[in-house]
């Protein structure tokens, strides 16, 4: 029987889950996902957890918050003066804003406090602290690239 393996394009149906259920994305009734195994396009885990598997199987795999987004670190929470933000700027809790460093980079945050002089932004990935739970269904296995190309 065919299994996927490292170089093969394949599609999974999916659905990401917290440890208390909620459901954080899922791919189950819309376009199935579609990737190459070993190119690191998702989360080196995801990617190892379909390695194996045949088409039709389904499984369920938790991803440690060390092994998805990291540990949420205090240190990317912080604090700036509204003035510092553009003046028309209207904000709300958990809109989220792209950022420039000072050298260029690009980078979100989500706003998680409003006062009347300060905003507080947080730099942590919205899953970073999280364990991940995802139910997966191996759908297709698709042509090995590194064989195509070899």
């Amino acid at each position: 029987m065919l299994k996927a393996k490292v170089g093969d394009v394949v599609k999974v149906h999916y659905t990401g889950k917290l440890r208390d259920g909620t459901v954080f994305d899922s791919s189950v009734g819309g376009e199935p996902l579609e990737f190459t195994l070993g190119f690191n396009q998702l989360l080196p885990a995801f990617e190892e957890a379909i390695i194996g598997m045949s088409p039709g199987e389904s499984k369920t795999f938790e991803i440690p918050a060390e092994d998805a987004f990291g540990p949420y670190r205090d240190e990317l929470v912080i604090e700036i003066e509204k003035t510092r933000l553009p003046q028309n700027m209207e904000l709300e809790i958990g809109q989220q804003l792209l950022l420039r460093d000072p050298n260029g980079q690009a980078f979100r945050v989500t706003v998680i406090d409003i006062t009347d002089n300060t905003v507080t932004l947080d730099a942590n990935h919205p899953l970073a602290g999280e364990d991940l739970i995802f139910e997966v269904q191996l759908l297709e296995i698709g042509s090995n690239l590194l064989e195509d190309n070899a």
